[in-house]
């Protein structure tokens, strides 16, 4: 018999991958579907917590700037109520520069949808992405 912490670190390791597969493809009610409604999303440079509509509007900016968008998982450990993910945004920028930026995500999950997102990247290695 599984115990109970398997169980649920099994069962968000199953939702971490539909979700990242779901950026990664833009599809976006699948994104939307991966989120409570009431999600909180918090970037190291944002002063403020965003919701859900911003978090979408990210995935749909970051699949017209960035070609062959996916994540490099380097690590995804768990806790109990969520996870940490270590790993670097990949991608091909329309300059045919190469994107590989690390990024550093703790996710809480709740009733199997993500209700919490803070995220840790170096704004300086994202600049060029926007420019």
């Amino acid at each position: 018999m599984t115990n109970p912490t398997e169980e649920a670190h099994r069962d968000m390791d199953e939702l971490a991958n539909r979700f990242f597969a779901a950026i990664e493809r833009e599809d976006i009610d699948a994104v939307r579907q991966a989120y409570a409604p009431d999600v909180e999303y918090w970037m190291n440079f944002m002063p403020e917590t965003q919701g859900l509509e911003m978090i979408l509007n990210m995935v749909r900016i970051f699949h017209e700037k960035v070609k062959d968008l996916h994540y490099d998982v380097e690590s995804r450990e768990f806790f109990q109520g969520g996870f940490v993910q270590r790993c670097r945004i990949m991608g091909e920028l329309a300059s045919g520069e190469e994107l590989a930026v690390p990024l550093c995500l703790i996710i809480y999950v709740e009733d199997g949808r993500i209700v919490r997102l803070y995220e840790y990247l170096n704004l300086q290695s994202m600049m060029h992405v926007f420019a």
